[in-house]
């Protein structure tokens, strides 16, 4: 085991860079992502020693960079788009939705689209309008995609490398909270498969489900709710499109209570997929309905009031409450 602390940032770039030295089809295309690095330098230094024909800056038309990778999926090379900002890739949303997701079943398997297409997504940041948005659903929604998000550092070294070498297309979403975020990466091991939920907190009371920057807070809740004398199991999704429920589920049978949260709006969103697929197939195991703990169903607001909308450890507290009180 050869373990380094890093940031979330850092362990983003350092998996692009082990994916551009171990296989010459990957490249990278989007905007300022070369000279500059990107606006979150995650790109940092990659064209530089990689060159501008693999580290691509593009011009500010997202349709365009998704449509060039599609072209070039279909040439052998196996692309990694960026989009700046969350809000920025509706641009882009026709090109995923009615062409890249479903390329592939078209030609009945004989063409795959070997594409990445990262997304710095939800809030925390204290950003304006279109950056701090949380747009899982529609990706999740759509046959064809895969959508992943990652919660910590060694999650995201591995997850982008395991996703580049996928030949379905991938939605990776990268919470831009946690781009500061410092912890140890296993160099040698992924901790779990691409697409697979993982236990984070063991515990035997109340599951609390997650993905992305939320897994910090359940973690945050579950703590509180030790020192309550609460025990609190903590399950990281991961992967939200497949969504593995084989952790979920075996975590609900032995608490009988599950709580889930997420930054998205509560309405149609992936927290009411899982929490009504839970219900279907543990109904018998569970001694409350599964709650959900949300963003509300509004436009998420000016920088001022997104610690208001963001659920925070105390919302998931009274959740965890509720779902005990019945």
């Amino acid at each position: 085991m050869t373990l380094e602390t890093m940031p979330f940032s850092k362990a983003l770039n350092a998996g692009l860079r082990k994916a551009m030295e171990d296989d010459p089809r990957v490249l990278m295309m989007g905007e300022d992502i070369g000279k500059l690095g990107g606006v979150f330098r995650i790109t940092e230094h990659l064209q530089r020693d990689f060159g501008e024909k693999r580290v691509l800056d593009t011009p500010l038309a997202e349709s365009g960079i998704v449509g060039t990778a599609i072209g070039l999926a279909m040439g052998g090379f196996r692309p990694v788009c960026e989009i700046q900002f969350d809000g920025f890739v509706f641009p882009a949303f026709d090109q995923i939705t009615t062409q890249l997701a479903k390329i592939t079943n078209r030609h009945e398997g004989a063409v795959s689209m070997p594409i990445v297409i990262r997304i710095p997504y939800g809030g925390h940041i204290g950003a304006v309008e279109h950056h701090q948005e949380s747009p899982e659903t529609y990706f999740a929604h759509t046959p064809g995609l895969r959508v992943v998000s990652p919660s910590t550092p060694n999650d995201a070294y591995w997850m982008i490398q395991e996703a580049i070498v996928s030949n379905d297309p991938i939605i990776f979403l990268e919470p831009k909270s946690k781009y500061w975020q410092k912890g140890e990466v296993d160099l040698e091991l992924s901790a779990a498969p691409l697409h697979s939920s993982r236990v984070v907190r063991t515990g035997t009371d109340v599951t609390l489900v997650g993905h992305g920057a939320m897994v910090t807070t359940l973690l945050q809740a579950a703590a509180l709710a030790e020192s309550e004398g609460t025990s609190c199991e903590v399950i990281d999704v991961r992967s939200l499109s497949p969504v593995d429920y084989g952790p979920i589920l075996d975590s609900v049978r032995k608490t009988g209570h599950m709580v889930y949260a997420q930054e998205a709006p509560s309405f149609n969103s992936l927290g009411g997929e899982i929490a009504a697929t839970v219900m279907e197939r543990a109904f018998y195991a569970l001694e409350a309905p599964v709650l959900r703990v949300s963003g509300y169903d509004a436009p998420f607001p000016p920088a001022k009031l997104e610690g208001t909308f963001l659920p925070d450890a105390d919302r998931i507290l009274e959740a965890v409450d509720r779902s005990l009180a019945y």
